[in-house]
């Protein structure tokens, strides 16, 4: 069967004065198909799928006679699910396949369409920021779930995209706190969705009636300003609603990867790219240009990344540490069992409880000894009474170093069932004086060795005492 554009042809050759020989020649039909167009109506609309149902062309749909069924389905219940027609359409005798019906149903269903503000934003107004995560294929074959977090200025079109290890609320302001350093200052209003990290609850009004506590203490400390939309509504966000989507299509479905780290090498150039050298597609100017007639309207937060700290409430344990994300961080005897308030930095913790106070290094990952300060080491076995008391709890200060200290430990006291208390006391000595990390190389350097005895050890804790030993090839 032909198309209309093909009859249109014809019947536009015939009335031109052309032979009908040469118009089959032509459009390469034959002289009888060229007769017969000739004997139909001037062609007058070119929408073949409109015009097939006329002129009754093909075998007839399974469907056909049940579209006035469907929409009356469709009128009475409009949010009804189309496997439901399909069941009452079986009901009415329809023998067919599931995607005939679907097919009909998706051309009898109405479709509500949102109206979608796009608004501007002033220089120096808004900035965007969300989650997003992606699995990144290696061209080794290795899969990674990778998270990030993007920002970007509404104005300029600046972006700042970091990967983060995870999606909770202090990667979420830690990052925030980043990316306004990278655009030298902060806009008016931080826009964001409604992720868990951001607000808790809300009122059928879209009014945030509680909100994230770290969220909140932070843009008091930093001193953003927050708004928030309801997730996946773009009329709400503007021009740059796509932020998570357009990182996606733009950088980690268009690349290839070695590993980790050549991920983030091409992450800085991309970033660099777009921000400094490709105009934006809204704009048709590059970002930076914009960018540096935009930071005379952003504001410098209150605080710089390294003197930013979460405020968590806590509380010591009776055995005098207090214990965050399971590391344990030693405080004086006197703040046992107290309430506290863990001041959380990037690289270190602060602890306040009472009229105590200490500081730690902040601590990561699966080592869950506890963190324990010489001079609170010093408080707690001035605490305990009786020699045996001390010991033992001399013992558990060297025992909490790790896994080397147990097999030392352990090789000590079954060499000297009674006299190993003496040697503790030694090695918590050496301890207080050289430091937890210098004594678990010791340790473990002794261990490897299998030289149990505390010469070896004070000649690995002090170098001018080396020379009395030998070097070995284990050494």
């Amino acid at each position: 069967m032909h198309n209309l554009i093909t009859r249109l042809s014809v019947q536009t050759l015939l009335g031109a004065g052309v032979r009908q020989l040469d118009i089959a020649q032509r459009c390469r039909l034959s002289e009888r198909t060229v007769r017969r167009i000739s004997k139909e109506e001037f062609v007058k609309n070119i929408d073949d799928a409109a015009k097939t149902p006329e002129r009754r062309v093909g075998r007839p749909s399974k469907t056909a006679g049940l579209s006035e069924f469907i929409k009356a389905q469709l009128d009475a219940e409009p949010s009804l699910m189309t496997l439901e027609i399909l069941r009452r359409c079986k009901q009415q005798g329809y023998q067919g396949q599931k995607s005939a019906i679907y097919q009909l149903v998706a051309k009898l269903r109405s479709k509500d369409v949102d109206l979608q503000m796009r608004f501007e934003g002033l220089p120096g107004e808004f900035s965007q920021h969300d989650f997003g995560e992606v699995d990144v294929r290696f061209l080794d074959g290795a899969t990674q779930r990778t998270h990030f977090f993007a920002s970007r200025l509404k104005w300029s079109r600046a972006v700042a995209v970091s990967l983060v290890p995870n999606e909770r609320a202090e990667t979420l302001v830690r990052r925030l706190l980043d990316h306004f350093i990278l655009f030298g200052g902060m806009p008016l209003m931080a826009v964001f969705d409604r992720p868990k990290t951001v607000a808790l609850k809300w009122g059928k009004d879209g009014k945030v009636t509680e909100w994230n506590p770290i969220f909140a203490q932070a843009a008091l400390d930093i001193g953003f300003g927050a708004e928030v939309c309801w997730p996946h509504c773009p009329q709400q966000k503007g021009s740059v609603e796509n932020l998570v989507k357009w990182v996606k299509g733009s950088f980690f479905k268009q690349r290839r990867f070695q590993d980790r780290d050549d991920l983030e090498s091409q992450l800085s150039e991309w970033l660099h790219e777009v921000n400094h050298a490709r105009p934006s597609r809204a704009t048709d100017i590059v970002p930076s240009v914009r960018l540096a007639q935009e930071q005379d309207r952003l504001r410098t937060p209150k605080l710089a990344p390294n003197d930013f700290a979460l405020r968590l409430p806590s509380s010591v344990g009776p055995t005098g540490y207090l214990i965050h994300e399971r590391q344990p961080y030693s405080m004086p005897p006197g703040a046992a069992g107290l309430p506290a308030t863990l001041y959380l930095y990037q690289d270190r913790v602060r602890i306040v409880a009472g009229r105590f106070e200490a500081t730690h290094q902040r601590r990561f990952g699966p080592d869950h000894s506890p963190a324990t300060l010489p001079e609170h080491r010093t408080a707690q076995l001035a605490a305990i009474h009786g020699d045996r008391g001390r010991r033992y709890l001399e013992r558990q200060h060297l025992l909490d170093l790790g896994e080397a200290a147990n097999a030392f430990i352990t090789e000590l006291t079954f060499a000297s069932p009674t006299g190993w208390s003496s040697q503790v006391g030694r090695l918590h000595d050496l301890l207080q004086l050289h430091g937890p990390e210098a004594m678990k190389r010791a340790l473990r350097a002794a261990v490897d060795l299998r030289r149990f005895d505390l010469l070896y050890l004070e000649c690995c804790l002090e170098p001018r005492q080396r020379s009395l030993f030998p070097p070995t090839e284990a050494a």
